[in-house]
């Protein structure tokens, strides 16, 4: 039997020494190795068929470096002990970026503030709102798309949820949550007319400060009717890299994804409220993104060869992200030709769009290998993508008693990231059981294992489930603590079996339920070793359990091309705000932990080269309440200057 304490003893004598944890190739030894095994297995390949066509070989050759820079990216921004990835050394406050995104002189459309989700408990036709845990077994009937409902989703997924002051500075918080509180994240709707509130159809970009909608431009009448069914609209992300850079520097591109992710969850989750499936249309490539939000209309960036500081207005450009398809749920019969809706979309750029951007800083830093890297993972447009709905799964009900009974609304809207955690709460086994439930993409009752993700919220995204969870357990009762392994995608377990410490035991926990692929991989107090693979915080080994997401990273990137890689940290980013949610819906509290010491925590797992790459890292537990703090109502504000 593989105990911890043999096991930790050693980790514990690698964390203590750094430089033996050093002793793996460097990162751009590591990229150089992968990039020539790459090129060779495509070489042997090309040799071994029939010469293909010059063009074929150039987009080859294009892949090949596209993947090459991901990897270089990755490996480059990487946090070591004794070396931290590229950023500010100190920040510079005289240009912290302003986090709202205003279209000077666009007209401003007021949205509604919805009743508190502490009002009386109806809505505003009657019904009761849904239970926070019950929408992840079945959804309540639709409501129909009006000013009343376009503003609940919008007011229960992006708008600002309070405002905190120490008396010496204020500032707002948000349902969505973000790396460093700077919400580089912007959204938009693109809708046909809706009722109450605008008589055409139009984009939209979305001010969360005022919870309104600023007016870019007026579409064709038949945009929708062509592509889509009755009763649809979308709603589209980009990201403002400079708001993260400010801060983290070259690492930003990263946490700019995870905040990505934590974006289509707040809104598939406010939308599950009121009826409505999301999901991504990934048949669409970055050109058409930026045509359909207007992103166009900013000034090209020329990415520079070195990292320079300056004043650069152009580098607070948009970076389209993605565009999620909302419709009625149980409309489930149709399809997406992405070639008629590229063609339509190619018109947007004779539109014309109103408003022009306000400046967030006056002086700038350009990390040139994010603009690289996000140039490497642009998406091409898949005319043969095909858009399938597929059935909703329910997540499983094991412990429904450990749920404190808040509705939805409460539990999008109170959600916070705690900044301390007690080191003394506990959790019963049966509560840790029931999150991991809800943690999982194929949900329960199909008979099929974990692969497909068909529940809620991960049903939203495109692509078969590719983000595992390594958890390092504290203080759940009943449960030995230790480092277990949740697999998300089943078809990976043998693989990561075969990928990891062979001491590791692989055994299912006590009381486990048989569905949930959750496995026991050493006993041991891993209080210390999680709190210094997060960099050293105590956030991460003060709570009931923390976890490190682990993709599959190489092999996905090779089969489906660049484009993914910031598509796994969306992933991680959707399974961070379901923990997020059911940590308070269970009366406690959670944290994302961006930083963490990269290859540490593979050399903790086992795990050699990139196949499996940790990505984000994140801890629940009883928060401590700094009660210096105040907080003030997040509508209206504190005044126009907070």
């Amino acid at each position: 039997m593989a105990e911890m304490p043999l096991l930790h003893h050693r980790l514990a004598l690698s964390l203590h020494h750094h430089h033996h944890l050093l002793l793996l190739p460097p990162p751009t030894t590591t990229t150089k190795r992968l990039s020539q095994r790459i090129l060779k297995i495509t070489m042997s390949t090309a040799a071994s068929s029939h010469s293909p066509s010059t063009h074929q070989h150039s987009l080859d050759q294009q892949q090949q470096q596209q993947k090459d820079q991901v990897l270089r990216y990755h490996n480059q921004t990487k946090h070591n002990f004794n070396n931290y990835a590229r950023g500010p050394y100190g920040l510079d406050w005289a240009n912290q970026p302003n986090p709202f995104r205003r279209y000077v002189s666009s007209p401003l459309l007021p949205l509604l503030h919805p009743p508190s989700p502490n009002s009386p408990a109806t809505t505003r036709d009657g019904s009761p709102p849904p239970l926070y845990h019950t929408v992840f077994n079945s959804l309540p009937s639709p409501k129909p798309i009006s000013k009343t409902t376009i503003s609940q989703l919008f007011y229960d997924s992006l708008a600002l949820s309070a405002w905190k002051t120490t008396g010496f500075s204020t500032w707002s918080l948000r349902v969505n949550p973000s790396s460093g509180n700077l919400h580089p994240t912007e959204a938009y709707i693109i809708a046909p007319p809706i009722d109450s509130l605008i008589d055409h159809s139009f984009v939209a970009h979305y001010a969360p400060k005022e919870h309104g909608l600023e007016i870019r431009t007026e579409i064709p009448s038949g945009f929708f009717p062509k592509n889509f069914p009755k009763n649809c609209f979308l709603i589209g992300f980009s990201s403002i890299f400079w708001r993260e850079a400010w801060k983290y520097g070259e690492r930003a591109f990263r946490y700019c994804n995870h905040d990505v992710g934590h974006a289509i969850a707040a809104v598939s989750m406010a939308a599950a409220g009121l009826g409505w499936e999301v999901k991504v249309l990934d048949g669409l490539g970055h050109d058409e993104l930026e045509k359909l939000m207007g992103l166009d209309v900013f000034p090209e960036f020329k990415i520079p060869s070195r990292p320079v500081k300056g004043k650069m207005p152009e580098i607070e450009f948009e970076h389209p992200d993605c565009v999620l398809l909302v419709f009625p749920s149980g409309t489930s019969d149709f399809g997406v030709d992405y070639k008629g809706l590229s063609l339509a979309i190619s018109q947007f750029s004779t539109l014309e769009w109103k408003g022009k951007p306000n400046l967030l800083s006056k002086e700038h830093v350009c990390w040139d290998i994010i603009y690289r890297t996000a140039e490497a993972t642009k998406k091409p447009l898949n005319i043969f993508n095909q858009f399938i709905v597929a059935p909703f799964l329910g997540s499983g009900d094991i412990s429904e008693s450990s749920y404190k009974g808040f509705s939805l609304r409460e539990m999008v809207r109170k959600r916070r990231s705690a900044v301390d955690m007690d080191g003394s709460t506990t959790m019963a086994r049966e509560t840790f059981y029931q999150i991991l439930l809800h943690c999982m993409p194929s949900g329960f009752g199909s008979g099929e294992k974990q692969r497909k993700q068909l529940a809620l919220p991960f049903r939203t995204l495109s692509w078969d489930c590719e983000v595992h969870a390594a958890l390092f357990v504290h203080r759940v009762v009943g449960l030995p603590k230790g480092l277990y392994f949740l697999v998300r995608n089943e078809e990976h377990l043998d693989d990561l079996r075969k990928s990891t410490r062979s001491e590791f035991k692989w055994t299912k926990p006590d009381g486990c339920p048989d569905e949930l692929p959750l496995y026991e991989l050493a006993k041991g107090d891993c209080r210390e070793l999680s709190k210094r693979l997060s960099c050293h915080q105590d956030i991460a080994s003060d709570g009931c359990f923390s976890l490190g997401m682990v993709a599959h990273l190489e092999p996905t990137l090779h089969e489906k091309g660049s484009w993914m890689y910031p598509r796994l940290f969306w992933e991680t980013g959707v399974l961070g705000q379901v923990l997020y949610l059911e940590a308070h819906a269970v009366g406690i509290s959670a944290t994302g932990i961006g930083c963490f010491f990269d290859d540490p925590v593979h050399e903790v797992l086992g795990v050699r080269g990139s196949k499996y790459q940790s990505l984000y890292h994140f801890t629940v537990g009883g928060p401590v309440i700094d009660k210096r703090i105040m907080s003030l109502p997040a509508y209206p504000g504190p005044g126009v200057d907070a």
